[in-house]
């Protein structure tokens, strides 16, 4: 997944998600975007941070736990970027 973040100036982070059609029909798109607001839900950074998330293919078929991981560490990274600007 690429995962894009940037500050805002409001005091909570928000989420947006791209999911193109060379995903997969309907239903696999709905699928990938909702693993992505579960990681938002439970991985909120505390700073103000607009993320906008594309999953790519390989998202659909890979393990949770592996995603999970990804999502957090990329997510520390956009964090401490945007926090040391």
């Amino acid at each position: 997944m690429t995962l894009i973040g940037l500050p805002n100036t409001r005091m909570l982070s928000r989420l947006g998600i791209v999911a193109p059609r060379r995903l997969g029909k309907a239903v696999r798109r709905n699928y990938s975007k909702r693993r992505v607001r579960e990681f938002f839900r439970h991985n909120k950074p505390v700073a103000g941070l607009d993320l906008v998330v594309l999953p790519r293919r390989e998202f659909l078929d890979a393990p949770f736990a592996v995603l999970l991981d990804d999502y957090r560490r990329t997510l520390r990274r956009q964090v401490r970027a945007h926090s040391s600007s």
